[in-house]
């Protein structure tokens, strides 16, 4: 198994819908679509790069470049 985290493995770092460092990130920043949990995650939470994502009828699914993938289905299993 890698010692890689995932992009939403705690504790994150950066914010998955901003991308700024959580220590400096405004809450007021946060889409309110993402506050209400209608979107998905657009950045790592572990290195704040820019995620490619994939909206189903069904979930999403989120791949970083450098920390892989997750997908909804994985998260709402946990």
């Amino acid at each position: 198994m890698s010692d890689i985290p995932t992009p939403l493995a705690a504790p994150l770092v950066f914010g998955v819908y901003t991308g700024v460092k959580l220590d400096v990130e405004d809450p007021q920043s946060i889409p309110r679509a993402a506050q209400l949990g209608l979107e998905p995650p657009r950045y790592c939470g572990q290195c704040g790069r820019r995620m490619v994502v994939q909206v189903r009828p069904d979930g999403w699914s989120a791949r970083c470049s450098r920390h892989g993938t997750v997908d909804s289905v994985e998260l709402t299993q946990r």
